[in-house]
């Protein structure tokens, strides 16, 4: 471990013990996140093609320009939270009380129905700029949220039970988005979207986003705080990022999960739309992508105590591939059928969301020991930007896969599409995920070094460097 002490020195203050309190406080953090990022990614698309009237190539070439250009504020935000004044609350809470406000308004922004009547070159440079506020606006609250899981507890055993909260406030805010908004955005028994019906439905999720951030940044404790001198050098910090090996592979793996969740989301919608015609199924499924996480949460622990994060990661993951791979073969036209094997299979990548925050821990703490540098935004920063830049491509992606199956968008929706295209919508909900998974198993078998030995040994050297921290700070007050 390289001595980084005349630039910052990282302590365990005395505080309430960790509990239920951080927990609950945590989760929430997510279920707010989920009231803006959810139903951006479940429903922003069917909301540009059958309300707006943008074609599919429109707004994937929009989506990859705007997830790209606002995946670098990940890390430029990463980097300022970093560098910011370690205030009496801590250094992550401030950020979330601020930035949480533009975020929201830049949210009920996105799906404002009028634009609808523009022209078209006005319609575009308005979905592309309030997207791309939304983004910035998302890394500027997410950031330093994502972050402040290391600074809550330095045990392993707290990140896990962390990640599982987030996990289960991510499964739950999903859920209500994913079960509301379809119930209230068509007009009548029709398949026609509501454009103001949609809107008033987002301002409610605002509100709701808005609350749940206030319970996290007044139930939650900083306990883990690194007071310093002066920025560490970017260059330092850079080349640091090169030697964390666990981060590199974290990123290439979570690329791979996020652009199957990103697709999977929107292909649900159009899968349940268009292909099952079933408002109904299509609210069930988009809770089960999510919620099946909750089912999981009880076992994390158990499951991480007596396996570790990356072993056990690995069979759910094998096993969620598998269970698609049959649906993509059977080809079922029964929704009943489908539902029931998307939920065995979204335990299989549930287990991996389950613990993905307690991954990002670990690499955090891998990061120090490696480096002697404590950077939990940055760090946290550049996972981020692999996630906006696997967003970018998911988004991308599924707009050119739309339009290249001859999917039609009309401004009213109802548009009825071919039994080719819906077909082909099929085997892209079940072949996308299969492929995914199957990949980000065997990326994590052989690459992630991070194996519960290795965890438990960083977490022991970082327990004991922190203490002396403390001892010394300790004697030089007195």
């Amino acid at each position: 471990m390289k001595n980084m002490d005349k630039l910052q020195k990282t302590i365990t203050v005395k505080a309430a013990p960790f509990g239920i309190k951080d927990k609950i406080g945590y989760m929430f953090g997510d279920i707010g996140n989920n009231f803006s990022f959810n139903v951006v990614n479940s429903f922003l698309m069917i909301f540009y093609t059958n309300v707006l009237g943008l074609t599919g190539a429109q707004v994937g070439i929009l989506f990859i320009i705007a997830r790209f250009v606002d995946a670098f504020a990940d890390i430029t935000v990463g980097r300022l939270v970093d560098n910011s004044k370690l205030h009496k609350i801590g250094r992550f809470k401030p950020w979330m009380n601020r930035m949480r406000y533009p975020l929201l308004i830049s949210l009920v922004l996105l799906f404002v129905p009028i634009v609808s009547s523009w022209a078209l070159p006005f319609r575009l440079v308005w979905v592309f700029a309030t997207y791309l506020a939304w983004g910035i606006f998302y890394s500027s609250v997410n950031i330093p949220y994502g972050s402040m899981a290391s600074a809550i507890s330095s045990d392993p055993n707290d990140k896990t039970s962390l990640s599982t909260f987030r996990a289960m406030g991510s499964a739950l805010g999903s859920a209500i988005t994913s079960y509301i908004i379809p119930m209230f955005i068509y007009i009548g028994a029709s398949q026609k979207i509501s454009g103001s019906r949609f809107f008033w439905v987002v301002v409610a999720c605002a509100v709701l986003g808005w609350i749940c951030y206030q319970l996290t940044t007044h139930m939650t404790t900083e306990r883990v705080r690194t007071e310093k001198s002066e920025p560490v050098p970017l260059g330092r910090v850079v080349k640091g990022l090169f030697e964390n090996r666990a981060l590199l592979i974290l990123v290439l793996v979570d690329i791979v999960i996020v652009i199957n969740q990103n697709l999977s989301g929107t292909l649900i919608s159009y899968l349940f739309n268009d292909y099952f015609m079933n408002k109904t199924a299509m609210s069930i499924a988009l809770i089960f992508n999510f919620a099946t996480v909750i089912l999981l949460a009880p076992f994390s622990n158990f499951l991480t105590r007596r396996f570790g994060r990356k072993e056990t990661s690995i069979v759910a993951l094998i096993i969620g591939a598998l269970i698609y791979g049959t649906l993509m073969i059977v080809h079922t036209h029964s929704a009943g059928f489908y539902l029931v094997m998307l939920f065995f299979g979204s335990l299989g990548a549930g287990m991996f969301n389950l613990m993905v925050w307690a991954f990002i821990t670990d690499v955090i703490d891998n990061h120090e020991v490696i480096t002697g540098v404590r950077e939990d935004g940055i760090v946290y920063g550049v996972n981020s930007f692999a996630r906006k830049v696997a967003q970018a491509i998911a988004g991308g992606f599924g707009g050119f896969m739309l339009t290249f199956i001859g999917y039609q968008s009309s401004t009213g929706g109802g548009a009825v599409q071919t039994t080719a295209v819906v077909d082909k919508i099929y085997m892209l909900a079940t072949g996308v995920p299969t492929v995914c998974l199957a990949a980000a198993a065997l990326i994590l078998l052989f690459f992630y070094p991070l194996s519960k030995k290795r965890v438990n040994e960083n977490a022991a050297k970082l327990e004991k460097l922190h203490n002396a921290n403390a001892a010394e700070e300790a004697s030089e007050e007195k």
